[in-house]
């Protein structure tokens, strides 16, 4: 979907203007101490499960799991081969992008970023966390930036086909509760998105393109303050 389509679409499901949008998923929500799932309602921590049409669907995929992983074998022996016939200037080129990408997941490491959230149940972003699949079963979510802040829309129930049609929003951060920041300020093609909370937690998305929309928009805004 284009960026046009895709703002028409929200502007006639949501009735309202976004600067940009993108579908995101998150990792596994890891099993909080039994206090604080008490406390939160015991919410649930998982999205919803396949309805039948998606099963079906499932089901039907399995006979050509062998053709996919044969074309991603095929793959990386092309990647192979092509590295091996590499002129020097290639060469020097991909060991390059090979370092950027050691680089970038030592950054990721060190910082926790491998992590759905900064590992504080008490903060905002552990808090928000628990609630995530109160608000929709759904497991993706389009989140998108607003002049007023970040909404998050999903169907309220979790579908296979439709998302857009079913979507509504099931969550509002205001700009002074919560950023939306990209961790690496462009320098690193990721799909690794921050909800960067008011009192310094944070969540990670992961939007489903490389280099998404919100990933280009936020290239365009100033530098958030630490």
């Amino acid at each position: 979907m284009t960026s046009r389509s895709k703002q028409r679409v929200i502007s006639e499901r949501l009735g309202i203007h976004s600067e940009a949008g993108e579908w995101c998923t998150i990792d596994k929500i890891p099993q909080p101490p039994a206090e604080v799932l008490q406390a939160a309602g015991s919410p649930r921590l998982r999205p919803g499960r396949l309805r039948p049409l998606g099963m079906v669907g499932a089901v039907l995929a399995v006979p050509f799991m062998p053709l996919l992983m044969l074309l991603t074998l095929l793959s990386n022996m092309e990647e192979a081969f092509k590295r091996a016939l590499a002129t020097k200037g290639e060469k020097e080129r991909l060991r390059a992008a090979d370092e950027d990408d050691r680089r970038r997941d030592a950054i990721i490491a060190e910082q926790g970023l491998d992590r759905v959230f900064d590992g504080n149940w008490q903060g905002s972003a552990g808090q928000f966390l628990l609630q995530w699949y109160s608000h929709s079963t759904h497991h993706q979510r389009l989140v998108l930036a607003t002049e007023d802040g970040i909404l998050l829309a999903a169907p309220p129930q979790r579908v296979t086909v439709g998302r857009e049609k079913a979507m509504q929003i099931v969550a509002r951060l205001p700009a002074g509760e919560a950023l939306l920041v990209d961790p690496f300020s462009g320098a690193y093609e990721t799909r690794m998105l921050l909800l960067r909370f008011r009192d310094g937690s944070w969540l990670r998305v992961d939007t489903e393109e490389l280099r998404s929309d919100l990933h280009t928009y936020l290239l365009r805004q100033p530098l958030p303050d630490n």
